[in-house]
Parts: structure tokens; sequence; C-alpha cells
């Protein structure tokens, strides 16, 4: 007859299993995804709140930039930093890096990530069906509909896919740095859009929190991959998605000739 478990070894067992994936769908995942649904909706049917909201936050932005050419320029160089496409390359660039270093799974992870940001933009871009705002004397045009605002999002996920990546090759300090400084890009990325008048604050808010639940799903599931195969659940913002990462580079570098 087989031996029962304890209580705590079953316990221990779940949390192995369950722990990490039902703490980031349960608690990360589903209430942004939750949240970005309700900000759709709301945005779709011009509630009151929000619409006041929006035009009173893009005409002070569009004012405090009017007369400041410097301003200007800053916040165009800072937008089409972090546009769509350079933030879809960088990460196709990383994947392929990391498809070459032998991190398949990784490269994986990475790639289909950004693609699930880019088809859940055009989907809501399509069923939100927003209008941009019109302001006077505007800094700056762009095409196709406004919610979410897709440079906030792609650069959100960019961001939040290469800390990931590179939080197993940083010491504490550096996680922290590499998180603020992501932080930091994103919000100075999704201010520009709203200051040069092609986009409203709650398509930035809407673009942030859909990322936020992309990047929470996606490294669930990769928490999933790695508990079928035998692999321990990691905690992913302090960790990264693929802590053996580390070791391997240790292991490369005390190694140069060894074949990976």
């Amino acid at each position: 007859m087989a031996a029962t478990m304890s209580p705590m070894a079953m316990r221990r067992r779940v949390h192995e299993r369950f722990g990490a994936r039902l703490g980031l769908t349960l608690f990360v995942a589903v209430p942004a995804a939750a949240l970005t649904g309700l900000l759709a909706v709301a945005v779709e049917s011009a509630w009151d709140p929000f619409r006041k909201l929006d035009e009173r936050t893009a005409s002070y932005l569009h004012e405090h930039a009017t007369g400041h050419p410097h301003v200007i320029r800053t916040l165009i160089h800072i937008s089409d930093f972090g546009g769509p496409t350079p933030s879809r390359v960088l990460i196709g660039l990383l994947a392929v890096g990391l498809w070459l270093r032998g991190r398949h799974r990784l490269a994986l992870w990475a790639a289909s990530t950004m693609l699930a940001g880019a088809v859940l933009d055009l989907g809501l871009k399509t069923l939100v069906d927003r209008t941009r705002p019109h302001l006077p004397n505007p800094f700056a045009h762009a095409p196709g509909a406004s919610f979410p605002s897709g440079h906030a999002l792609t650069s959100a996920l960019a961001c939040g896919i290469v800390v990931l990546v590179l939080l197993p090759l940083l010491g504490r300090t550096g996680k922290i740095i590499a998180w603020t400084l992501a932080g930091l890009v994103v919000f100075a990325i999704g201010y520009s859009r709203v200051a040069l008048g092609v986009h409203w604050v709650t398509d930035v808010v809407g673009a942030w929190l859909l990322a936020v639940a992309l990047l929470a799903a996606s490294v669930s599931a990769f928490q999933t991959w790695r508990v079928e195969h035998g692999l321990r659940p990691t905690h992913p913002v302090t960790e990264g998605v693929e802590p053996e990462a580390a070791h391997t580079n240790q292991q490369n570098a005390a190694n140069p000739a060894r074949p990976r």
C-alpha cells in the first residue's frame, strides 16, 4: 500500500506545482486583463469621467510643451525610439541570439510573447476603433485607431522581456537597476505619446495593463512547462524566467573550449 502523503508534504507539493502559476494568473494576469477589458468598454462608451480625464490631460500636456521646441524634439525622439518596430526588432534580435546560444525555449517564449502582443494590439484597435485626439497645432500625427497605444504596449512588453531574460545574469543591485530603468523607459514612451497629442492617457494606461496581463500569462505558461519537465518553479521578478541561463554562461566561461 502506498504511503499516505502528510498534509505538510501535500501543501509543499501543491505549492511547487501550482504556486507560481496560480499567483501570476490569479493576482496579476486576470486582474490586469479584466481592468483592460473594463477600460476598453468605458472608452468605447465614452464614459464621462474618463472622457474628461483624457481631454484635460491632453490639453494640459499639449499646452505645457507648446513654445518649447527642445521639449517637443525630445518627445519625438523618445516616441521614435519606443515605437512598435524598434521594440519588435529588438526582441527579434534577442530571440535569434538566444536561439544561437542554445536557449531555444527562452527564444520561443520571447518571440511568441511579442507576437501575441501584436495580435492583441491589432484586435483591440479594430474592436474599439477609437478616434485619436484632435488638438490645435499637433506636434505629431499617427494613423489608425487610438486604443490601445501600440508604442506603450510594445515598449512595455519589450522592456519586460529583456529584463526577465537578463535577471539571472544580474546581482541584487543590478536587478533593482534593471527594473527601475525599464519602468522609466516605459513611462517616458507612454508620456511622449500623450504629450505629442497622438494618444489619450487611457490609451496608454490600457496598453500598460494589457502588457502586464500578457507578460504574466506568458510567464505562467513558461512556469507550467518548467514544472512538467521536472524543473523547479521560479520567482520570475527576482530570478527571471529561466535561472539556468546564468549557470550555463558560467560553465561556458569556465570551459570555453567545451562544445555546447
